[in-house]
């Protein structure tokens, strides 16, 4: 189902298949998240969780039996209940089922909160351990934003802008998109942005940084300055995807809790990078906010 929010000018739509906001729209009317063409890419904004990215060979060791599970997990693919409503925010909720305990043997509680406000949105992921064992997890955001925003802008107008200086190196990916354990390319060198360019992605597919200072960054016009900001405090990994060889008009702002497997990792779930344990009852609450600028 498609619920409709609104606040101060601001108008959103969420939809409860993937618990994902799908629309973002500011006083002018102008739309802000990719609308899902599949001729690019028909993902919008999707959740990830129990996992971020791929699974070495697919499988992975878990409370003593080896599963498979798809890129991204299961939370993308899956129907979510309404916890609360209003006007300006809804909270979904996932718990497991038949078909998420046959993937992930765990019982939990996943809810997706999606609040507007004054400038924009905050999404807020909040996980419970509602079994007797501990529960180990990732999780992130993959939010895609239109780039170009405006008619007659181009994907190349358009910068990353970190809130700090940076010196950091974009962490490539292997053949089999595993995160390579040496494989690192220079990306700044003590400079706050990078300018955007289809070429690159074509080439890298993803920029993967891990060890930013910053807990904030910018997608904006070079000229204009208009685009929108992400804060992703609690997150340890970002990283940047568009199709870069379908030339498609978006780009996918992507604050992790973990990443797809590295390439020289065992093979229990509690060797992923930045896997979260959670104690039987305990919860772990992690946000992102979107402002428009």
């Amino acid at each position: 189902m498609r619920f409709e929010l609104s606040w101060n000018g601001l108008h959103a739509a969420a939809e409860s298949f993937g618990g994902e906001l799908v629309s973002l729209t500011d006083r002018s009317r102008t739309e802000y998240i990719w609308h899902g063409d599949p001729a690019f890419w028909s993902g919008r904004n999707p959740v990830l969780f129990p996992i971020v990215g791929r699974l070495k060979d697919g499988t992975v060791r878990m409370d003593g039996g080896s599963y498979e599970m798809a890129q991204h997990g299961f939370a993308r693919r899956s129907e979510f209940a309404v916890a609360e409503q209003a006007e300006d925010h809804i909270v979904f909720e996932l718990r497991e089922n038949e078909d998420t305990l046959q993937q992930y043997p765990y019982p939990f509680s996943l809810q997706v909160r999606h609040q507007l406000n004054d400038a924009g949105f905050s999404t807020a992921f909040r996980v419970e351990n509602t079994g007797s064992k501990p529960m180990p997890f990732c999780i992130g955001a993959h939010t895609a934003f239109r780039c170009p925003v405006q008619e007659g802008e181009r994907f190349e107008d358009y910068q990353i802008v970190f809130d700090e200086a940076e010196t950091i190196d974009n962490i490539l990916l292997n053949a089999e998109n595993l995160i390579s354990h040496k494989d690192k390319e220079p990306l700044l060198d003590g400079g706050d942005r990078f300018d955007l360019d289809y070429a690159t992605f074509a080439r890298v597919d993803t920029i993967i940084l891990d060890g930013l200072r910053s807990k904030g960054v910018s997608l904006r016009h070079k000229e204009s300055g208009r685009g929108v900001h992400m804060a992703f405090d609690g997150f340890p990994m970002m990283a940047f995807w568009t199709q870069g060889a379908k030339q498609a008009p978006f780009l996918c702002l992507e604050p992790w809790h973990g990443c797809a497997a590295v390439d020289d990792e065992g093979g229990d779930f509690t060797d992923k990078r930045y896997c979260i344990v959670l104690q039987p009852g305990e919860v772990k609450e992690l946000e992102y906010i979107v402002q428009i600028l």
